[in-house]
């Protein structure tokens, strides 16, 4: 059957690409060109931490949920006061439900430095007594040149684990960024600093207008990494938008690491339908996790996920906490976003989505190891 004249003058049409999907759906810039490496677990992002702080000559930006008063978070204050003794701006924002334990010794000795220490929502008289939302997010930017962001937070669970048997250390992964795109995450910094100093009046940010930015961005034609930095907020619902048009857009695989997996209808049948669509849809969640509750509710979907053709593995170490998903081997995304109401829909969370064969490649090896250190779940509970 041959088009008519009218068919064949019409343009093509492309599907919207990674960088105008990823504004739509998630408010996110993208940026091209950027430089981008997975680390893997606790040890390999210290390390690279500690090396961009130590390096630091203008500015440092620290946000983390966890903040021990061990011999990592002694680490970490080392290098901090150094760079404050150094002249470098020095700034550590973290969560008070996240610091609990920490003894104030340790903030005080910060603050004694000059660095400016910072607590998000401590309770009181407010909205929910401030218990929800939570400051969830990891993030690390050094002199607007380098950045990370994942869900490693800081303590000893990344390092030697904390069970009194069979220790391990916890399971995740981080990220480390240079280019344009640590600008966003020094943006994505600047707005939680204003927020838990009490600078932006609570929902202010409804009413801000901005303009799309390099939506027109395509990987066939800029240089990669194309970087996009997702900040997750209450009600939002980003994360989970971004799992669906990617759920959309996949051909081939949908691999996802989820420490905390409770996922909603409309995820759970996101993955069920692209796997009845001959994709492969893989989850790694963990087998026992701090929280005890939340593997009996993760294995509560197992059974509509299984019978749509969805493998599920469960970690056999201590605990699997990252928050990863790689797709076609070509979109990878890691941060602080667990699929749960909590990570996608009421806490402030942070994700780095990058569109990178090279990067997709690196990913999918590093999740396949994961599968040789787990157990396949071959029947719903």
């Amino acid at each position: 059957m041959t088009s008519s004249p009218i068919e064949a003058n019409l343009p093509v049409r492309r599907g919207p690409s990674f960088a105008r999907g990823l504004w739509r759906i998630a408010a996110a810039d993208v940026s091209s060109g950027n430089r981008v490496r997975l680390l893997r677990d606790g040890p390999a992002a210290f390390d690279a931490m500690i090396a961009l702080i130590d390096g630091a000559t203008t500015s440092v930006s620290l946000e983390s949920y966890i903040v021990r008063s061990d011999e990592v978070g002694e680490r970490f204050a080392e290098a901090l006061i150094a760079a404050a003794n150094r002249g470098v701006t020095v700034r550590l924002l973290c969560d008070w439900i996240g610091i609990r334990g920490t003894s104030h010794a340790y903030f005080a000795k910060l603050r004694e430095a000059k660095v400016d220490v910072r607590v998000f929502s401590p309770p009181g008289f407010r909205r929910w007594l401030g218990l929800v939302p939570r400051d969830h997010r990891k993030l690390l930017v050094v002199d607007d040149r380098a950045g990370t962001t994942g869900g490693v937070g800081l303590g000893r669970e990344w390092t030697t684990g904390v069970l009194k048997h069979r220790r391990s250390r916890w399971r995740d992964t981080s990220v480390l960024i240079e280019g344009a795109a640590v600008l966003d995450m020094r943006s994505a910094f600047e707005t939680m600093w204003r927020r838990a100093t009490g600078k932006e009046r609570r929902g202010a940010h409804r009413f801000v207008s901005r303009r799309a930015h390099q939506t027109h961005l395509d990987p066939a034609t800029h240089e990669p990494a194309l970087v996009g930095i997702v900040e997750g907020e209450p009600g939002r619902l980003r994360v989970a938008r971004a799992l669906q048009m990617q759920a959309v857009s996949a051909e081939r695989s949908i691999w996802i690491a989820s420490a905390y997996f409770v996922p909603s209808f409309a995820e759970i049948e996101a993955l069920c339908g692209a796997a009845r669509d001959d994709v492969d849809v893989r989850i790694l969640v963990p087998h026992r996790a701090d929280h005890p509750w939340i593997p009996w509710m993760t294995r509560r979907t197992y059974r509509r996920l299984i019978t749509n053709g969805v493998r599920i593995w469960e970690w056999a170490g201590e605990m699997m906490h990252a928050k990863t998903s790689v797709v076609d081997g070509r979109w990878v995304r890691v941060g602080s976003t667990d699929f749960n109401p909590l990570g996608v829909s009421i806490n402030f969370e942070l994700d780095a989505v990058i569109e990178d064969a090279a990067l997709g490649a690196e990913a999918e090896a590093m999740f396949l190891a994961d599968l040789e250190s787990s157990r396949e779940i071959t029947h719903g509970r």
